[in-house]
Formats: structure tokens, C-alpha cells, sequence
């Protein structure tokens, strides 16, 4: 049964904003985090040892860079990374610095995602893309990138769904969206409906994500015949 609270906040159409910004902050978040991301896992997979362009040393350092970003709960991170979305964005509060966060943190996920993908290319591919004399750069524009197609988009999927629910820890520095309503309106006033609904409105919008990403996929994967 619906209380007073609950009815009022969606009076004020505050599940709906909540909504908005959380698909905000997700949206934009996801993609900067693979502006980032994105290459540093290229990076990762061409210079291992079984990559088109082995660097050991340049893998390891990078390698062990990524790991340590990925080994600090988040949490954790967010409050690390206060004074570099101050610095970068001019604030410490609010969704200007919670976006500044949430790419930082995902960052280092989109790369092992990349790299994961990248690496399920068939290497019979790559070796008659260098048999046939094709540049390091090209191989990764013209042959690894859009073979692991599919999979860096399930990846991508995967990588949203991931930066949602961080979205929601975010509330915590003053970030918008359903993870606010849920801690101010509903775990700071007892009200386990508002709680539970925002919770409801976050599983809608990963099915949605998830849905729309795999029919991406399915269209871009020319193994899958329609």
C-alpha cells in the first residue's frame, strides 16, 4: 500500500526526474569512460604477448595501473577522486563531479572489457591481415575492431548496466537520480515503498539497456543469420 510520501513524490514528478537524471549521468558516464577506456584496452591486447605488437613492459605497467583502479571499491574512489573532479570541473559536489567519478572508476572496467573482447578475434584473420604486409593501425581499425564488434557491444552493455548502478552509490556526493530519492526521500524518512519502487524504476531501466543492446548485437554479429 502506497503511503502519503510516495504519492507526493510522484505528484512532484520526482521518480521522473529521478529517471532522467540517472539515464543522464549513465548515458554520459558510459561514454567517456570508453573514450578512455577503449584505447587503454587496445592497447592491452596488441601489446600482450600473443598481441600483433608484444611489449612486455609496456603491458605490465599498464596492466598494473588498470588492476589497482579496479582493486579500490568505489566507494572508496569516489572520495579519492574528489579533488580531481574539483580540479577538472571546478566542483566537488553534485552530478559535475559524479560523472567525473563514475569515468574515472569505469575506465579501468571498459579496458579489461575491451581487451577480453578484442582477444576473442580469430587469429586466423589477424595473420592473413599481416601475411598480406597490413599496418599495426589498420589491423586494429579494419580487422580487430570490427570482428570483435559483437562482443565490445555486449561489453558495452554490460559496462552501462555496471556505471547504473555505480550512479546510484554516487547519491552520496550530492549526485541526482533515483539513488537520492531512494536514500533521501525513502531510507532518511522510513519509507521502505519509496525505497523499493526506486529499486523497481532501476530494474526497468537495466531490461530496457539490456534489451535494446542485445537486439544491437544480434544485428551487428554477421554469424547470426536473420
Amino acid at each position: 500500500m502506497f503511503t502519503d510520501m510516495f504519492v507526493k513524490l510522484w505528484d512532484n514528478h520526482l521518480f521522473l526526474w529521478g529517471i532522467w537524471q540517472t539515464v543522464y549521468m549513465t548515458v554520459i558516464s558510459t561514454v567517456f569512460a570508453y573514450v578512455l577506456g577503449l584505447p587503454l584496452g587496445i592497447v592491452l591486447s596488441v601489446t600482450d604477448k600473443d598481441g600483433i605488437r608484444p611489449m612486455r613492459a609496456v603491458n605490465r605497467v599498464l596492466g598494473i595501473i588498470i588492476n589497482a583502479f579496479r582493486s579500490v571499491p568505489f566507494i572508496i574512489l569516489m572520495v579519492a577522486l574528489l579533488p580531481v573532479a574539483k580540479l577538472i570541473v571546478g566542483t566537488s559536489i553534485g552530478n559535475k563531479a559524479v560523472i567525473v567519478t563514475l569515468v574515472v572508476g569505469a575506465a579501468p572496467f571498459v579496458a579489461r572489457m575491451v581487451e577480453s573482447s578484442i582477444k576473442e578475434v580469430d587469429k586466423g584473420v589477424i595473420e592473413a591481415a599481416e601475411a598480406m604486409g597490413t599496418p599495426s593501425f589498420k589491423i586494429i581499425t579494419k580487422v580487430l575492431i570490427p570482428e570483435a564488434k559483437p562482443s565490445l557491444i555486449t561489453g558495452a552493455v554490460i559496462s552501462m548496466v555496471t556505471i547504473l548502478g555505480y550512479s546510484a552509490m554516487a547519491a552520496t556526493l550530492g549526485g541526482t537520480g533515483l539513488g537520492q530519492v531512494a536514500i533521501v526521500y525513502g531510507h532518511q524518512r522510513f519509507n521502505q515503498d519509496v525505497i523499493w519502487f526506486a529499486a523497481l524504476l532501476c530494474i526497468l531501466i537495466v531490461q530496457v539497456i539490456q534489451e535494446v543492446g542485445m537486439r544491437i548485437v544480434h544485428k551487428s554479429d554477421k554469424r547470426i543469420t536473420n
